[in-house]
């Protein structure tokens, strides 16, 4: 089982970031924690907290070991692009883009354990009454609202104009 943890509009390059998730792509997670904090790339920062991000969704979410996780992949992709202008000589500008990035960090066990299913809340949903039966008859009529249903409209009768006389309606004054 894969767990993944997104990072979404990172201001940050694509470009640069991908040079540091080069780095980790394969490690082991303690491996790659170390090679993240010890690098002095800024964008370490932000893939060493989207790391740490995806320990605890294996941990909680699913109970994996901690020991027993490596960095599957790890894919930077371009977010939205802010545009600014950056006023030059002689009343010129030029276009500046500001880039933002997508990340999306994959750990996979290195031994298989085969707890890799995500916990499900288990809600008792057998105590609950469905609507129209007996026994929801049965307490609208305790709490004192009428269980009778509302009586089905009947189509209104056309009139003896057609179509045409609907659509084109001239105001005339005469109908």
């Amino acid at each position: 089982m894969e767990i993944r943890a997104k990072g979404k509009n990172i201001r940050m390059s694509p470009r640069k970031i991908r040079l540091v998730a080069g780095l980790i792509r394969g490690l082991a997670v303690d491996k790659a924690k170390i090679q993240l904090e010890f690098n002095k790339k800024i964008a370490s920062k932000t893939l060493l907290k989207l790391l740490d991000s995806a320990i605890a969704n294996a941990v909680e979410n699913f109970g994996a070991d901690k020991n027993n996780l490596l960095v599957k992949s790890v894919t930077v992709d371009g977010g939205a692009t802010l545009k600014r202008w950056m006023p030059r000589a002689h009343g010129r500008a030029t276009p500046i883009r500001k880039r933002t990035s997508h990340v999306i960090l994959t750990l996979s066990e290195i031994v298989e354990s085969g707890k890799l299913a995500k916990k499900v809340k288990t809600d008792d949903k057998s105590d609950l009454i469905k609507v129209g039966s007996a026994e929801f008859d049965e307490l609208q009529d305790a709490s004192g609202k009428s269980s009778a249903k509302k009586e089905d409209k009947k189509p209104v009768a056309a009139s003896g104009k057609g179509f045409a006389s609907k659509v084109l309606n001239r105001k005339t004054g005469s109908k």
